[in-house]
């Protein structure tokens, strides 16, 4: 079911993105925990906050689906990983969408620092380090780390190596998003992963 332009102002907003595949109920629990664990790589890599978010909501007349923070509360916790169960147990194709258009904004304005992070990514890895021993990436991936472990629930607590590489994955990936066709990137990758 396609939205009306009538009950959404927005919808110019969404670059095709209501035309494209809508999930099932069952794939937004897997779109949910992907679109959290993105906003978290944005928090350790650029410092996003709730404000940032709503700002973004707001400059991209997303403000009707994301009204305030406790609206912004609802739609993160409703990610099955977190370890308070308080938020909003749903999420629908509408508020999925406006998520992925403030990412892909977010992430753009952060363009140049995802750009210089991933560059040195290459360069470490063409040079056989640690990415966690150079301080913007250091800085980063303890960052998410700490806030992974702070928010997950334990089940889904994984070893450091491998919350490592996921925020390494989710850096490159928002690299990806914060280009001209970041939207549509996102939304197929959020399908696919479900």
């Amino acid at each position: 079911m396609q939205p009306s332009t009538r009950n959404n102002p927005s919808i110019t907003k969404w670059q095709g993105l209501h035309r494209m595949r809508v999930p099932t109920i069952s794939q937004l629990d897997n779109i949910k925990s992907h679109l959290d664990l993105i906003i978290l790589a944005l928090e350790a890599i650029a410092g996003i906050t709730s404000d940032s978010i709503l700002q973004a909501a707001t400059a991209l007349e997303l403000d009707p689906i994301i009204k305030d923070r406790v609206d912004l509360w609802r739609l993160r916790q409703a990610n099955p990983l977190r370890k308070s169960s308080g938020g909003r147990k749903k999420l629908d194709v509408e508020e999925a969408r406006s998520l992925v258009l403030i990412i892909c904004y977010l992430a753009k304005n952060e363009k140049e620092l995802l750009r210089r992070a991933v560059s040195l990514l290459e360069q470490v890895t063409e040079q056989n380090q640690e990415p966690y021993k150079m301080a913007l990436l250091g800085d980063y991936l303890d960052k998410f780390t700490n806030l992974y472990q702070e928010r997950m629930v334990a089940e889904t607590t994984i070893k450091s190596e491998q919350l490592y590489q996921l925020g390494l994955k989710l850096l490159v990936d928002l690299l990806f998003y914060s280009g001209n066709n970041g939207n549509r990137l996102l939304w197929l990758a959020i399908l696919g992963q479900s």
